[in-house]
This record gives structure tokens, C-alpha cells and sequence, in this order.
């Protein structure tokens, strides 16, 4: 069934960038707003635009499709791209779904069943299972989703029922379920990806990986293609792992299977059946739009014409409106806007747009494309020195310098990068290359980079009282102390959640709780005082 009218259930740039496409077939589209959202960049862009309660309410986005006369939904990513319900839903209103089935969604979306799946069909897993078996450290994951939601490593026996409950509640915001896994940690992998296409005529196509290693609470900041770590040996061998479990899921449009790269060994992570944020390095290296190709695999087309032939290299920032050392999300008005002409930009938001708190606060990804990873990683660091965010704290200073550091142009990358080098350190000249980190992992590994310690905030003197205060707007979810309650140096004191993940206030010191002024469910403003200490 060809599309003339594509509703996008989405926000941001990736909802302008599927109307890029849209446009250029010949697509007219549709854009939703709720009501905190009608002013953004997205409901100014679209042929039209409806208004919704939410972007997460699948029977509101099903009664704008209807209305505005839509005969297909692209979900985007993020909200209910990966949502089997609403998949079924829309192929049940008689919509073309420009997503996976419903049935694959369920089977590769559920993380315990696609490891299942996965096993099966002889894709090497992490060891799982009951933490006791598993042993530590470990990681507890969200059972439903992904993007860092919902995760937590664990060291110990101690830390496990903090984890598992700050997990669930995460799990529960993002995702509406709270069923978790667990599953081995792994110090010091890397994060590599593999980019499918699948039609419904059982074509089932890589067209290579992304490497995405450099990540910050379990989110990526950079990502690239192809991956250093991977020759054509290796590569082959992901791809065909990754189209075994498509096939075993029998799945059919875009999606990524995700994969932990630990030396030469491999193990599966997770399939993403959507579109991803860094699909950019992907099109830029093979030059497929894979909007374009998701469209046509939703209207029933083969892949027989797709090249998988790449070229080149691509990397990929992004560009938030959060605190370079601690990664905080922050929020403002856009006063200034410069963004590089010279190399592809995607992006939600135009000068003098808000970035609020209700949603992500990506403000551009930067994607630069070069023939060497050299000659791209060049452009990329030309284009951020000519980038320019005045109104709000963004990451900019934090991307500048990760692009340029010496251990990321070796492509050192694991997902121990922003630990081993603190973000805005300055980076010291490499050593020969035989005594780099992997030559000593020998040694005791490091531990994670404790929570920022954001307090006090307010001119603490030896013997005096300071206050706690709120590093960013969010929500309160937990209150940990009460007042007259005695506290040990770390000792978490509030728990706040904004933009769906969960951040710990501690206590910088032994002292006295003075005074506690929110509860649990207060909405608070960047700023506010929650709790005041006195030695």
C-alpha cells in the first residue's frame, strides 16, 4: 500500500527528519503536539498539525491519524516506537505501520525473551540469571526498554535492593514495566551495532556497524562508522549473528541489533526495533536514507536494489542542553543558535525555542563524514569550534574536548572512556602504545565514577550549615532522611528524577539533617533548597 499521508507519533529531529524525507517522495505529513508542546519547532514544520494529550497515548495518536486523514504512523524513537500494542493498533485501524510487527516487537523488545531467542538461534549472550549465580558485579536492566533507563551496576551483595528499586521505579516511568534482568557486567567493552534493513518478502540485509562506545549513564555521546575494532572477519560474523536473531523474530522493516565487543568475543545486548538516533553515520557512509527505506518496506517494496556498499567515515555528537562535567539536563530559552553549515546537521529546535524538562533536551546531532576517520574527526571538531548555544548550559565545552582527546583519536573507545578520562580533565599525551590500559587489565578495574557530589551548594564553612539544593528542575521520588536524622559523608539524601532517570543528592559530609523541605512527588526548579546540613 503506497503512503500519501504519514503521521509522525514523535517530537524533535527525528520527527523533522522523517518529514525531510516525506517531503521529498511526494509524503504530505501530519505532526502531534500535547499542550506543553504546541509551540516547538516540529508542529511549525509539518503540512499539518493536531493536537494529542500525549505522546504516549496510543488511542489519542490513532484519533489524529483518523482525523487528519493519515493512512500511515511512523513512531520515531523513544514514546511507543517500541510498543507491540500500539503497532497492533495501527495495523489494526487499517494505518500502515512504518515499524517492525507487532509480534517482532514483543519477541526482541522483551530483553529476557530475545536472549532466549537469541541463544537459539546461536547468538553468544552475557551470562544472565538470579544474581547469586551471576555473581558481581552485575548489571540490573530494564526487562522493557533501553537508553539507559533502568540500569544499574552492582558491586555488591549490599548495593542490590538500592539498585533494584531505583531500577524499578525507573523502569516503571519510562517503559510502564518494571520486570528486570540481570546479567554479568562487563568491565570495559566496547559497543558496537549492527544496522539491519528487512523487508516482508524475507530479504534480510546488514549494511554494517556503528560503533557507540563513548557513553554517559548508560546513554551515547559519540558514535561512529565503521567501529576500529572491527576487520572484515569480525564483521562478517556480527552481521550474520545479528541477521540470525532478525530472522529468528521475524522481523521486518529498520532495526539494530546490539552487541557488547569484549576482544575478539561478542555477546548480544538487545535488538532495537526502530530507527536509532545515530542512524546519520550509517546513511552518511552508505549513502541509503533509511527513512526512505523504512517507507518503502512499510508499503510493501523489496530490497533487491539496497547496496551495502560503504565508503568513508561518519561520526556523530550530540549536542544537549545538560551540564558538561556531570551531564545533568538543564533547561532554558534559546537565545543564540549557531550551528555548522559545512557538515549535516539534525535538529529539533531554532533560536529562541525553550528546552523544557518534559522531554529529552537533545538540541542537535553534528555529523561530519570524511574519507579517513581522521579527515572526519577533523571536520567535526572545525564544526563544533563553530558552534555557538547562548541561553542555556549545553555539553558543547564536553564535546569539544572529547573530540579532540588523544585516547578517542587512537580510537581507545569502551564504555569505560568517561571514566578512565573525567570529562574537561586535561587529556596527558598517550604513552607508548604497549603500555596502554589494555596491557595492564591485569590490575584491579577501577570503579564507576561515583554520583556528582552536588552539595552543598551554598558557601559551607567548617562547623557552619549548607543546603542542598536542586541541580537541575526534576521530581522528587524519593525523601531518604528526616530532620533531627544524623548522615555519614555520600550518604544519599534525595533522589531526583528528570527526563525519566534518577539522580541521588548526597550528603558531602558527616552532619545533621536540619531541615528537609519537599516531599516525594513535589515538582522542584532548579536551584531549590531541599535539604539543609549542619556539622
Amino acid at each position: 500500500m503506497a503512503v500519501s499521508k504519514l503521521l509522525v507519533a514523535n517530537r524533535g529531529e527525528i520527527a523533522l527528519r522523517v518529514f525531510r524525507t516525506a517531503r521529498r517522495l511526494g509524503i504530505a505529513t501530519v505532526a502531534v503536539a500535547p499542550p506543553d508542546d504546541t509551540g516547538a519547532l516540529h508542529a511549525r514544520s509539518a503540512d499539518e498539525t493536531i493536537d494529542v494529550t500525549s505522546y504516549l497515548d496510543a488511542a489519542n495518536l490513532l484519533r489524529a491519524a483518523r482525523e487528519t486523514g493519515a493512512d500511515a504512523v511512523h513512531p520515531g524513537y523513544g514514546f511507543l516506537a517500541e510498543n507491540a500494542d500500539f503497532a497492533a493498533a495501527v495495523a489494526d485501524a487499517g494505518l500502515v505501520w512504518v515499524g517492525p510487527p507487532a509480534a517482532a516487537l514483543r519477541a526482541g523488545g522483551d530483553k529476557l525473551e530475545a536472549k532466549r531467542i537469541a541463544a537459539g538461534a546461536g547468538v553468544p549472550v552475557v551470562p544472565g540469571g538470579e544474581p547469586r549465580a551471576v555473581g558481581y558485579p552485575l548489571l540490573v536492566k530494564a526487562a522493557a526498554g533501553g537508553g539507559g533507563r533502568g540500569m544499574r551496576v552492582v558491586r555488591s551483595a549490599a548495593e542490590l535492593d538500592d539498585a533494584v528499586a531505583a531500577a524499578a521505579r525507573e523502569a516503571r516511568a519510562a517503559f510502564g514495566d518494571d520486570r528486570l534482568l540481570f546479567e554479568r557486567y562487563l568491565e570495559r567493552p566496547r559497543h558496537v551495532e549492527i544496522q539491519l534493513l528487512a523487508d516482508a518478502h524475507g530479504t534480510v540485509v546488514s549494511l554494517g556497524e556503528r560503533e557507540c562506545s563513548v557513553q554517559r549513564r548508560h546513554q551515547k555521546v559519540l558514535e561512529e562508522a565503521p567501529s576500529v575494532a572491527l576487520d572484515p572477519d569480525l564483521r562478517t560474523r556480527m552481521s550474520d549473528a545479528a541477521v540470525r536473531f532478525a530472522r529468528a523474530v521475524g522481523y521486518v522493516n529498520a532495526g539494530t541489533v546490539e552487541f557488547m565487543l569484549d576482544g575478539r568475543d561478542f555477546y548480544f545486548l538487545e535488538l532495537n526495533g526502530r530507527i536509532q538516533v545515530e542512524h546519520p553515520v550509517t546513511e552518511e557512509v552508505t549513502g541509503i536514507d533509511l527513512v526512505e527505506q523504512q517507507l518503502r518496506i512499510a508499503a510493501g517494496e523489496a530490497l533487491s536494489q539496497v547496496s551495502t556498499l560503504t565508503g568513508g567515515h561518519a561520526v556523530e555528537v550530540r549536542l544537549y542542553a545538560e551540564d558538561p562535567r556531570t551531564f545533568l539536563p538543564q533547561s532554558g530559552r534559546i537565545e543564540r543558535l549557531r550551528l555548522p553549515a559545512a557538515i549535516r546537521v539534525d535538529t529539533g529546535v531554532q533560536e529562541g525555542d525553550e528546552v523544557g524538562t518534559a522531554y529529552d533536551p537533545m538540541i542537535a546531532k553534528l555529523i561530519a563524514r570524511g574519507s579517513t576517520r581522521t579527515d572526519a574527526l577533523d571536520r567535526l571538531q572545525a564544526a563544533l569550534a563553530a558552534t555557538e548555544v547562548v541561553g542555556m548550559t549545553t555539553n558543547l565545552p564536553f564535546l569539544r574536548w572529547l573530540v579532540a582527546h588523544p585516547a578517542l583519536r587512537a580510537g581507545e573507545t569502551t564504555t569505560a572512556f568517561l571514566v578512565e578520562h573525567p570529562p574537561l580533565e586535561p587529556a596527558a599525551p598517550l604513552p607508548p602504545a604497549p603500555w596502554r590500559a589494555p596491557f595492564r587489565l591485569n590490575l584491579p578495574s577501577p570503579a564507576p565514577a561515583p554520583p556528582p557530589d552536588l552539595a552543598p551548594t551554598d558557601g559551607h564553612e567548617a562547623g557552619g550549615s549548607s543546603t542542598v539544593t536542586a541541580p537541575m528542575p526534576g521530581t522528587v521520588v524519593r525523601v531518604l532522611v528526616a530532620a533531627g536524622e544524623t548522615v555519614e559523608p555520600r550518604q544519599p539524601l534525595v533522589v531526583l528524577e528528570a527526563m525519566k532517570m534518577e539522580t541521588p543528592l548526597v550528603s558531602p559530609y558527616a552532619a545533621l539533617v536540619q531541615a528537609v523541605h519537599v516531599a516525594e512527588g513535589d515538582r522542584v526548579a532548579g536551584g531549590a533548597v531541599l535539604v539543609e546540613l549542619v556539622e
